[in-house]
């Protein structure tokens, strides 16, 4: 429903693949994060989200280290010093980390863009940027689901369950904003190579018009 897990591994499987063999570093950074899964760029956003103390949507040179060494990602620190300043393009000792979550993540034609928000939009029923339980009431059938269908699971957690997958491992919080939901399927769009199919299999899955 969310994105194949036939697609997830596939993708991992590739990524790591061309880990070895690139030298540029967003580049290599975006790989690692696509080798953990379609999750991968939005579960690093995360990370950096709660050092965000402030809330200032910004983070210096050390969080943005620590930030990388908390997620498990693999660099020097040499490399993570020089990625750093690429981003940092006014100079600032700044990043804002919007911005690097958008460079990070893999190219999306806009034929796709469209397609996401057009499933974003359905799902986020009450219209407020956010999707929640309450929102999928109605739009998500839950009744073909095996462990609702077996009693094992509630229409409430089978809602949960699917919102989870949207969220980074570590901290799920039963929401998805519209950028999370662009990051998860931006991962999902890297590992289909044309637009036509990207299309077809949202457009089947979110049932759009």
């Amino acid at each position: 429903m969310a994105g194949t897990s036939r697609h997830d591994r596939e993708m991992a499987i590739s990524a790591k693949k061309q880990l070895s063999d690139c030298s540029d570093p967003i580049e290599r950074l975006r790989l690692q994060c696509l080798a953990r899964g379609s999750a991968g760029i939005k579960g690093l956003g995360r990370t950096f989200r709660i050092m965000d103390d402030d809330n200032s949507r910004t983070l210096d040179i050390k969080e943005f280290l620590k930030g990388l060494s908390d997620y498990g990602v693999l660099i020097e620190k040499e490399e993570a010093i020089n990625l750093f300043q690429l981003f940092d393009r006014d100079g600032s000792g700044l990043i804002d980390f919007d911005e690097f979550l958008i460079t990070l993540r893999p190219p999306m034609s806009n034929a796709r863009k469209e397609v996401v928000l057009q499933a974003f939009k359905k799902l986020d029923k009450t219209g407020d940027g956010v999707i929640t339980i309450e929102d999928l009431r109605g739009v998500y059938n839950v009744k073909h689901h095996p462990k609702y269908q077996n009693g094992e699971w509630t229409e409430d957690q089978v809602f949960r369950k699917f919102l989870d997958s949207f969220d980074s491992p570590d901290d799920k919080d039963g929401k998805v904003t519209k950028e999370e939901f662009m990051n998860y399927y931006s991962g999902v769009s890297a590992s289909i190579d044309t637009d036509i199919y990207f299309i077809v299999m949202m457009k089947n899955a979110w049932k759009l018009d």
